[in-house]
């Protein structure tokens, strides 16, 4: 994707929580126009950002967006855009979702939106902490769904491709297959963690120190995030079941080893 192919689009965000805040910022950077609309009233924080924040759904639909993105919880989605007024969408729409599980909003979308609606599901794969030095070198999957207006959909992936992300494209099931293995994994380990109360000790080995890193950072997501996970991904099952079973062989293991031990000095 060339520079040239980038063109100022008009956004509309649903959902105005920390992640589309995040985002939000290099987009009016780059000179795109954004609006918003969310449960919470953003008002004055939309003010200070340069963002049209709209109360009313009806209107939001109606300002003419060339895009609009989901950005809302995994939980929640299938509420919102059950609800939202299509009718009033004034033209054909992309509609763009950032959610951590693919094939769930992939199907959402094909089932509510309008037929003439392009759909594009992403997951950047980085957020307001990694990403708040910039975003070269990280990760944004994508898997263009229907899309008919290549101009629209190019423009908008190119918001990321020119900050230096790497570009993946990928279908929802194959990301899902691979979020259930690491992302999904990585905030299991850390929740049990978690309820471990493990904290840092005197004497923590480098090892022990990533272990209390990856508590901390996936403590700061919400369970609604780490529930969304995996309710709606249908890999994440058979993961937890891979680290049950896991879980209960070395402590077999373990459990042999002291009672071949004990044999032995008796």
């Amino acid at each position: 994707m060339s520079s040239s192919s980038q063109n100022y689009l008009k956004i509309g965000i649903i959902g105005f929580g920390p992640f589309a805040q995040f985002l939000v910022k290099t987009m009016i950077k780059q000179g795109h126009s954004i609006r918003a609309t969310s449960r919470s009233d953003y008002t004055d924080l939309c003010t200070q950002l340069g963002v049209s924040f709209f109360r009313d759904m009806n209107a939001f639909l109606e300002s003419n967006n060339d895009v609009i993105l989901l950005s809302t919880s995994i939980l929640s989605l299938s509420q919102v855009i059950k609800s939202l007024p299509l009718n009033c969408l004034r033209k054909p729409t992309l509609f763009v979702d950032v959610l951590s599980v693919k094939e769930y909003p992939r199907d959402l979308m094909l089932q509510v939106l309008p037929s003439d609606s392009d759909v594009l599901c992403t997951h950047p794969m980085f957020g307001p902490e990694s990403g708040r030095h910039g975003w070269k070198d990280l990760s944004f999957m994508y898997d263009k769904v229907r899309i008919t207006n290549e101009a629209t959909c190019s423009s908008f992936l190119q918001i990321f491709a020119s900050e230096g992300c790497k570009m993946m494209e990928m279908a929802c099931e194959e990301h899902d297959k691979l979020a259930a293995r690491s992302q999904f994994l990585t905030h299991t380990i850390g929740r049990v963690l978690a309820e471990m109360e493990v904290e840092p000790t005197p004497i923590d080995t480098k090892g022990f120190q990533k272990l209390v890193e990856v508590k901390e950072s996936t403590s700061r997501d919400s369970f609604d995030l780490f529930s969304g996970l995996f309710v709606h991904n249908r890999f994440a099952k058979q993961q937890l079941r891979e680290v049950e079973l896991a879980l209960e062989t070395i402590k077999q293991q373990l459990l042999k080893r002291m009672t071949n031990e004990e044999l032995e000095q008796s």
